[in-house]
């Protein structure tokens, strides 16, 4: 990562930018430590791209289809793309697509993704459906840093929310989806600010941790408007 006070980042979508939305509202704060300096996606008609150009942040897109099977073009135009804009961070925001080892490896600690459940559990797709036909009481959501296994990397956080009676795919997917909102942006900043670190395969957490059942590692007082308190409501 280059020596920049506010790191610049990079997030990549590939549809609405629900989570993109979290990290504009993020850094509008000037206390933030990451500036969002680059929205990229492989899809042209991403809705997000158009929330980013309202947020005044710089779009790019690299489609993805007409590279085929040939991922190894596609993320080297994305890479020329990124590093046309300086970017030290990327964060993934439902971006639907399989990175290469390569592109993962050369992004190591550098790279973060949000999982809508509580990694290791339930990695891949359809997370709520399966936390409801597992018949588990609590489901949640994870920020990695990424590596080369999908969903397997690093964790730097997590939130719980209560798998309720009667509870539906779409209700708990609302539930987990507002947690995600408030966890992303955290653990962003403490990733740009060096406070969470990847060393030696594991994240290293620069500060006291919180202690207490469904704690958020992530003790507030926490960054300008990524605050977060220690007890998940």
């Amino acid at each position: 990562m280059r020596g920049a006070v506010r790191p610049r980042v990079a997030v990549l979508i590939s549809g609405r930018g629900s989570n993109l939305g979290a990290l504009i509202a993020a850094a509008r704060d000037p206390a933030y430590p990451a500036e969002l300096a680059l929205v990229l996606s492989n899809r042209a008609d991403a809705a997000g791209l158009e929330r980013a150009r309202e947020a005044g942040i710089p779009t790019a897109v690299v489609e993805s289809r007409p590279f085929g099977r040939d991922r190894a073009g596609f993320e080297a135009a994305m890479g020329e793309r990124l590093a046309g804009a300086g970017i030290d961070l990327i964060a993934l925001a439902g971006f639907l697509r399989v990175l290469t080892e390569g592109f993962v490896t050369a992004w190591s600690g550098q790279m973060l993704n949000i999982h809508p459940s509580l990694l290791p559990a339930f990695p891949g797709l359809d997370t709520h459906a399966r936390a409801i036909a597992a018949g588990v009481r609590l489901h949640g959501c994870t920020v990695h840093f990424v590596t080369p296994g999908v969903d397997e990397g690093p964790i730097i956080a997590q939130a719980a929310v209560p798998v309720l009676p009667g509870d539906d795919e779409d209700a708990l997917a609302a539930r987990v989806l507002a947690q995600e909102h408030r966890l992303y942006p955290a653990a962003l900043a403490w990733a740009a600010s060096g406070l969470a670190r990847l060393e030696g395969g594991r994240v290293a957490i620069g500060a006291p941790m919180a202690a207490g059942a469904l704690a958020n590692p992530l003790p507030g007082p926490l960054l300008g408007s990524a605050a977060l308190p220690t007890e998940m409501p």
